[in-house]
C-alpha cells in the first residue's frame, strides 16, 4: 500500500463513524404529543401560549381545538374503537367523567401535586382511591345584566327570580330581548339546572330520574315562559356561543349562564356594550332554595392509550400550573386552583360580582349542572326535548307532565343499563 492509498484509508477511518454519529443524531424523531382541547376560553388561552411550551422543551404539540360536544363525541369514538393518538385532552367530568373512568380510558396522573385545589373539585375526577381529571375551571351560574338599562327602568337587580321574571318583562321592548338562558335542547339542560334547584327539583335523586316531580315541573315552565315571552327570536336553537354576541351587541338585557364567560363577555373588541354597564349578580333565589350549580366545568387528563406518557406528563404540569391558573383569572376565568383565588393581583382586577357570587354559590351550591351518570348525553337529549316543548308553548303544554313522565322512563332505563339505577 503506497503512502497516498494508506493517507485515504486513515481519512476514512476518522470521518466515517463521525458521519454514521452524524446521521444517527440527524434521524432522532422529535417527539410529538397531541393535544385536544375544547372550544373555551382556557383552551384559548393555551393554544396561544403553547409555542412556549415547544421552546422550552423541544417537544412538538399538536394541538386541535373542538366546541365541546364535538370534541366529547371525538373522543369517545377515538377511544371506544382503540383508534385513538390522542395523548392530552381537556374533559367535562360532569359529561363524560364517569363513562371515560368506567371504560378505563384515563390514566391515573400518580405524579401529580393536587394539593392546591379543594377536595370536592378532585373527588369529581377519582375513582377507587386514583385521581384521573386535574381540575382546571370551576363554573357557577350568575345573572349577567345591563346596568344602564336597569337604571333607565329603574329597576335594582333581581334578587329571586319572582323579580328576574318582572325585570325580564320590563326590560324586553325597544328591539332588546329582557333575558335570556340557553334554549337549545341538550345545551340548555346545564343552565335551567339552577333554576330547577331552586324550585325544589332535582334531575336524578337516589340513583333514578325525578325531574317529572311537581317542583321539577313548575322551574320547567317557568324556564319555557320566561325564554319564550321575554327572549330572543330563535331561542330554543341557541347555546351560550349563540346569546353571547346578540347581548354583546346589545340586545340583550340580562343573561342567566356560567360565570366563567365574564372576560370574553366584556371584550371591547367584540362588544359594544362598554365594560362598565355590564354586571354580575349572584343567581337569583328561588321559591324553595338558593342552590344554584358551582361545577367543576373543565379539567385535563391523560389519555390510558398514551405512548408518550412522560412528555404528557410535562405537559399537563406547563398546562394546569399556578402560573396559568393566575392568568386564566386576570382574564375573568375562574380556575379552580386555591392559590388563584387568594392572589393580590387577582383580586385587584377581578370583577367584584363573580367574588361574592362565588362565595355565595361556594357555599349554597349544587355540585352538578346535569345528570351524573355514564349515558348523561343521551340523558341531556332527553331532558332537552321537554324544555323545548316548555319553550315553544311558553310554559303552557299540556302535554309538558306526560313528555316528562316518558323521559324520565328513558332516562331510567338509560340508568338500567349502565347498571346504575337505584331505586
Amino acid at each position: 500500500m503506497n503512502k497516498k492509498t494508506l493517507a485515504i484509508v486513515l481519512i476514512s477511518a476518522l470521518i466515517l463513524p463521525l458521519f454514521a454519529q452524524g446521521q444517527k443524531e440527524g434521524s432522532t424523531k422529535q417527539e410529538e404529543i397531541r393535544v385536544m382541547l375544547a372550544n373555551h376560553p382556557y383552551g384559548d388561552l393555551l393554544k396561544e401560549k403553547i409555542p412556549e411550551f415547544e421552546a422550552a422543551t423541544g417537544i412538538k404539540v399538536n394541538v386541535e381545538q373542538l366546541q365541546e360536544s364535538q370534541l366529547t363525541q371525538q373522543l369517545t369514538t377515538e377511544f371506544a374503537t382503540g383508534s385513538s393518538t390522542v395523548d392530552v385532552f381537556m374533559t367535562r367530568p360532569l359529561q363524560e367523567g364517569l363513562l371515560f373512568m368506567k371504560n378505563g380510558w384515563y390514566t391515573p396522573l400518580m405524579n401529580y401535586d393536587f394539593s392546591d385545589y379543594p377536595q370536592s373539585t378532585i373527588d369529581i375526577g377519582a375513582k377507587d382511591g386514583s385521581n384521573y381529571i386535574i381540575p382546571l375551571v370551576t363554573e357557577w351560574e350568575v345573572l349577567y345584566y345591563r346596568k344602564d338599562l336597569m337604571k333607565k327602568a329603574g329597576l335594582t337587580v333581581p334578587k329571586t327570580l319572582a323579580e328576574l321574571e318582572i325585570a325580564a318583562k320590563a326590560l324586553n321592548k325597544d328591539g332588546v330581548a329582557g333575558i335570556a338562558s340557553r334554549g337549545k335542547g341538550a345545551a340548555g339542560v346545564t343552565q335551567m339546572s339552577s333554576y330547577l334547584y331552586n324550585f325544589g327539583g332535582r334531575y336524578l335523586e337516589n340513583g333514578h330520574a325525578v325531574f317529572n316531580t311537581p317542583e321539577a315541573l313548575e322551574a320547567i315552565k317557568y324556564y319555557g315562559r320566561i325564554n319564550s315571552l321575554y327572549g330572543p327570536t330563535g331561542i330554543t336553537s341557541m347555546s351560550w356561543e349563540n346569546i353571547m354576541p346578540i347581548f354583546q351587541a346589545g340586545k340583550v338585557a340580562m343573561w342567566t349562564d356560567a360565570s366563567v364567560f365574564y372576560g370574553t363577555l366584556i371584550n371591547p373588541e367584540k362588544s359594544v356594550v362598554a365594560k362598565e354597564d355590564v354586571g354580575v349578580a349572584a343567581f337569583p333565589v328561588g321559591p324553595k332554595a338558593n342552590n344554584p350549580f358551582i361545577v367543576v366545568s373543565w379539567g385535563m387528563s391523560i389519555a390510558k392509550s398514551t405512548k408518550h406518557m412522560s412528555a404528557s406528563e410535562k405537559f399537563i404540569e406547563w398546562a394546569t400550573s399556578a402560573a396559568y391558573a393566575k392568568e386564566g383569572m386576570l382574564t375573568n376565568i375562574t380556575m379552580a386552583r386555591n392559590s388563584a383565588w387568594t392572589d393580590p393581583d387577582v383580586l385587584k382586577v377581578m370583577n367584584s360580582g363573580l367574588v361574592e357570587s362565588q362565595a355565595s354559590a361556594a357555599k349554597n351550591g349544587y355540585p352538578y349542572d346535569r345528570p351524573y351518570m355514564s349515558s348523561v348525553g343521551a340523558a341531556r337529549d332527553l331532558i332537552g326535548e321537554v324544555i323545548i316543548e316548555s319553550i315553544d308553548t311558553a310554559g303552557n303544554s299540556s302535554k309538558l307532565q306526560s313528555l316528562a313522565d316518558a323521559k324520565v322512563e328513558s332516562v331510567n332505563k338509560l340508568l338500567q343499563t349502565d347498571g346504575e339505577y337505584q331505586k
